[in-house]
């Protein structure tokens, strides 16, 4: 009976861990969606359903100097910052999923740093992958702490 009990907790932290990383994997696709978003509004040049007002434009930001990185856009490496994030969370690299999630969140909050202080503009779309990617990075480091406490046991 006492043989019966860490078993079960094993059980339940191995759904856990599978539950966390399949969540990841979705809102790594969510995040694909919206980078996908705005990549189409940095090749477009019409006016853009997330221009709100002049303190919420996505337009401004995508077009920016700072919306590409050596001739790349951003929202391109978002994409594939994402797909990168799905497939290693799916594949249970917990160690692996937290880094690049925490290099991904590091470089979103200098892109909000940038929409902020510099450009005082707020795209909508970079505002959600922000939340995206908090909530990744989040998710990854619980799922971290459950593989430690299953290998514990």
């Amino acid at each position: 009976m006492k043989g019966s009990v860490p078993e079960a907790q094993a059980n339940v932290i191995r759904m856990g861990r599978i539950i966390l990383r399949y969540l990841i994997a979705v809102l790594a696709i969510a995040g694909i969606v919206v980078s996908s978003l705005a990549l189409r509004v940095h090749y477009s040049n019409e006016t853009q359903p997330c221009s709100i007002n002049e303190h919420w434009d996505c337009g401004i930001v995508n077009h920016s100097s700072f919306a590409e990185i050596a001739g790349v856009p951003v929202a391109a490496v978002g994409i594939a910052g994402y797909a990168v994030l799905m497939l290693i969370a799916i594949m249970g690299l917990s160690r692996w999923t937290l880094a690049a999630s925490l290099t991904g969140l590091a470089f979103a909050l200098y892109l909000t740093y940038i929409e902020r202080n510099v450009l005082q503009v707020w795209c909508l779309y970079c505002v959600i992958s922000q939340c995206v990617i908090a909530a990744i990075t989040l998710l990854s480091f619980v799922e971290l702490l459950l593989r430690r406490k299953h290998a514990a046991q």
